[in-house]
């Protein structure tokens, strides 16, 4: 059963921080991170990742959930990923590609589970748009991102989502992108009418507030924290200043 959309997602100006089990092993360290960005009013995080266990994925999000009081949300890479201690899952399907494990199959295996947990499930039309690398969503799931000056497919790989009933849509250039993905893809996409999220390769301010005055709700931060923690600084200052500027 699909679930009201949190207003977060509809926001002009959110911004959801990234955590990907796999690449925090330190308990410590994860404690600090996820203070210093609930300190910095982030709007929520997200959870997940390509080749996440269901043990770093269950032992992460407890340590998350007993830290803050933000909103937490899983951002899945396969159906091992959930967990009922959280505010909503992002029900991905990978409509960019043609794989139909990873646009119906992993829903299968996941379905009895989901229904068990009763979370919130937040069904999201997922494209993946090409960065300048290969990223491992793309190597995972074994499909091809849609090009950058393919905006005319993006946009319509985004109404068909729409049209089947989808309540996001999820831009996503790929974890460590070297090319954000264009602006003009993201004010096409968004005229669509659904709420926006954007993510991959966004690693500065400049990039974050393109992607808000484009159209994009929710802007996803995640490779630039793993590298420089001290960009919360930054970003809790851009935060603090209103709506899109």
């Amino acid at each position: 059963m699909n679930h009201t959309l949190p207003e977060i997602f509809s926001s002009d100006k959110s911004v959801a921080v990234l955590i990907d089990p796999e690449k925090v092993v330190n308990k410590e360290k994860l404690i600090e991170f996820v203070k210093r960005a609930s300190f910095a009013k982030v709007s929520c995080f997200f959870i997940g990742g390509s080749t996440v266990s269901s043990t770093q994925f269950s032992e992460a999000v407890e340590v998350i959930r007993a830290h803050t009081e933000l909103p937490l949300y899983i951002f899945p890479g396969s159906s091992e990923q959930l967990s009922k201690e959280v505010d909503g899952l992002l029900y991905l399907s990978l409509l960019s590609g043609r794989n139909p494990e990873y646009l119906i199959g992993q829903h299968v295996k996941a379905a009895l589970q989901i229904e068990a947990l009763q979370i919130p499930i937040f069904p999201t039309a997922y494209l993946l748009i090409d960065g300048g690398t290969k990223s491992s969503v793309a190597y995972v799931s074994q499909t091809q991102p849609i090009p950058q000056d393919q905006t005319a497919i993006a946009y319509s790989t985004a109404l068909a989502g729409k049209q089947l009933g989808f309540q996001l849509i999820y831009l996503d250039a790929g974890s460590g992108a070297k090319d954000p993905v264009p602006v003009e893809m993201i004010a096409s996409i968004r005229s669509i009418g659904l709420p926006l999220i954007v993510g991959g390769g966004i690693r500065t301010i400049d990039g974050i507030r393109s992607a808000h005055e484009a159209g994009a709700n929710v802007v996803v931060v995640g490779n630039k924290l793993e590298e420089d923690v001290d960009f919360l600084l930054d970003l809790s200052s851009y935060l603090a200043v209103g709506i899109r500027l």
